[in-house]
């Protein structure tokens, strides 16, 4: 599927794609890949729910004063934002901290990351290290907001800063896994690079491209590749 074609400098002479003839192509794609979704999300959940209580507590035990769960909003397809869960990696109030950090920001563009953010605690380092962090986002992918596979989700903050190019990345339902979260040391990637990569996602997307990252992500979190 021919989807991203138009790159930063060329923004101005090309039209940006017609996502109304990408939903009417795709109708089949989307409604057996929404089936999908919910039948391994669900299973998932019934499989790992003794584990994650388990990290719950270990979580509330490690650093208390908050709950094991974080919620945030993100923004979706089509920019629509919704909550967004995680178990905890932080300390409790980490958000506010935030403003301070942002000279430290180690990404070019939007995105704010550094490799020994302070707010990080002992336990949070770990299932960062593994993405058992993200489990949670089960449950967005149960109710729609999100899909096993696709870009990742955005900050409200972060998409407000995308160009017409970026926000490309917006034209499919977001995952918890892709090919960025597969890629050893993906911290390191900039920002363009993991752009590159969520777009290169939704020109190739299938079910066989859809599995060959899902089969990937498993060796990624048993090489500990998250950090």
């Amino acid at each position: 599927m021919n989807m991203v074609e138009t790159r930063p400098e060329e923004i101005t002479q090309k039209t940006l794609l017609d996502r109304k003839a990408i939903l009417r192509k795709d109708r089949g794609y989307w409604f057996l890949r929404r089936t999908q979704d919910i039948i391994l999300s669900l299973l998932a959940l019934l499989v790992l729910w003794p584990v994650m209580l388990i990290l719950a507590l270990i979580i509330v035990i490690d650093s208390p004063g908050a709950g094991p769960f974080y919620a945030q909003t993100r923004v979706g397809r089509n920019g629509k934002e919704f909550r967004f869960y995680k178990f905890r990696s932080m300390c409790p109030n980490a958000d506010k901290q935030l403003d301070s950090l942002l000279e430290l920001n180690e990404m070019e563009g939007p995105v704010f990351k550094i490799r020994e953010d302070p707010r990080i605690t002992r336990v949070g380092k770990f299932i960062r290290r593994t993405s058992i962090d993200e489990l949670p986002q089960l449950l967005n992918v149960l109710k729609g907001d999100m899909s096993i596979v696709g870009p990742r989700p955005g900050l409200p903050r972060e998409v407000d800063q995308y160009t017409e190019y970026e926000k490309q990345r917006l034209y499919v339902t977001p995952g918890l896994t892709c090919y960025w979260q597969i890629q050893p040391n993906r911290n390191s990637l900039t920002f363009e690079q993991w752009l590159e990569l969520d777009l290169q996602y939704i020109k190739e997307r299938s079910f066989a491209t859809d599995w060959k990252i899902i089969f990937k992500t498993f060796s990624a979190v048993l090489g500990m590749n998250g950090e």
